[in-house]
């Protein structure tokens, strides 16, 4: 075992078994051993490569996005643009390049907030924002930034937040948890506890079919609708999920770019699963605001110009330089095996009930 694996299995045998959550939690971020902790997650030399880091395109999208919600609003003098889960610092600083040369109005108006628990992460993006013509403050929680309109984007933020998992026994749903088998490795056990049925979704499951529920998402997206209410503002939220409840288990772990067992070697991979959009979509209009129907990511960056820009990007350059980008274009909006563009789905909060391209008005 990892030195991670035999603390939890020496939390397992103090306390018994531990949830799917707290496993996941625990993986990601534990003080001493956690992944976010201690490896390089991210680009070719990390596990995982996010839309950021394929290409600058990402970036400057997002950035034309706020550029018109921050117009949508008619232009407050005073912003916060706020990312939390900001990875390197690659989005953050391809947004504000893209702003202070598109929009400097915006720019003269923001203030840029980075939320971020891990002291590893934010070394890297001090370093990536070191000359960012935007100014820059550091947050471990949302709740520290000041109040006022706000403009924030997180983009695979909630798919690294812990999940539970309940599995349809003869007796019902049940818990999964993590336990010991009789050698004393991990192994994935039916617990004990039962959920709700009326969180379940309305089709009928199969034997053995997996529900996940993440009330910490849900949590994490309230607090965001609850500040877009109180202040007013837009979120952006990107991630790979589902738009529709359904039963599933998309519980994965992955290692140098490559799906490895959840248990095996903790603290080592990433730990995701897909993030359920109808579930929070309804969290954000318990808080009273304004919810456009959800995307996918292709379409959203396609219909801001992600072809027109990549073309400009490309123009007067060589042949292998294009073809790198077409490669890019393709891995952020296609809809082939491996590619972002339909796995891929954007949530947008809007504190009115102003459109803002290329979401229109739900009325």
């Amino acid at each position: 075992m990892t030195p991670l694996g035999q603390k939890i299995a020496r939390l397992i045998n103090a306390n018994g078994p531990m949830s799917v959550a707290d496993y996941f939690s625990i993986c990601l971020n534990d003080r001493d051993h956690g992944y976010y902790q201690k490896q390089n997650p991210f680009g070719v030399k990390g596990d995982f490569t996010t839309a950021p880091e394929i290409s600058q395109l990402f970036g400057e999208i997002i950035a034309v996005f706020l550029i018109l919600a921050w117009k949508a609003h008619a232009q407050p003098k005073v912003v916060n643009l706020v990312e939390i889960g900001p990875g390197r610092g690659t989005l953050a600083s391809d947004v504000q390049r893209v702003i202070s040369k598109l929009a400097p109005g915006f720019a003269d108006a923001a203030s840029f907030h980075l939320v971020e628990t891990s002291g590893r992460l934010q070394e890297q993006q001090r370093k990536t924002l070191g000359k960012a013509p935007i100014k820059t403050t550091w947050h471990d929680r949302l709740e520290t930034v000041p109040d006022g309109f706000m403009l924030l984007v997180a983009n695979e933020l909630l798919d690294a937040i812990p999940t539970r998992q309940f599995i349809n026994t003869a007796q019902g749903f049940r818990e999964r948890v993590i336990g010991l088998d009789n050698s004393g490795m991990l192994e994935m056990q039916v617990g004990v506890k039962t959920i709700d049925r009326d969180l379940l979704p309305n089709s009928a499951p199969i034997h053995n079919a997996i529900f996940e529920y993440a009330p910490a998402r849900t949590a994490i997206v309230s607090t965001i609708a609850s500040r877009l209410s109180d202040n007013g503002g837009v979120a952006l939220l990107l991630d790979y999920g589902h738009l529709k409840s359904d039963f599933g288990d998309t519980l994965q772990a992955v290692c140098d770019h490559k799906f490895v067992d959840i248990l095996h070697l903790p603290g080592t991979s990433d730990l995701t699963s897909h993030v359920d959009f109808a579930v929070l979509g309804d969290a954000a209009l318990a808080q009273g605001i304004n919810v456009f129907d959800p995307m996918t990511q292709g379409d959203f960056l396609l219909s801001l110009g992600l072809l027109e820009r990549a073309g400009a990007l490309g123009a007067g350059k060589d042949r292998t330089v294009q073809q790198a980008i077409e490669q890019d274009v393709a891995r952020l909006a296609g809809v082939e095996n491996g590619q972002m563009g339909n796995l891929f789905k954007v949530l947008c909060m809007n504190s009115s009930k102003t459109p803002i391209p290329p979401f229109k008005s739900n009325d």
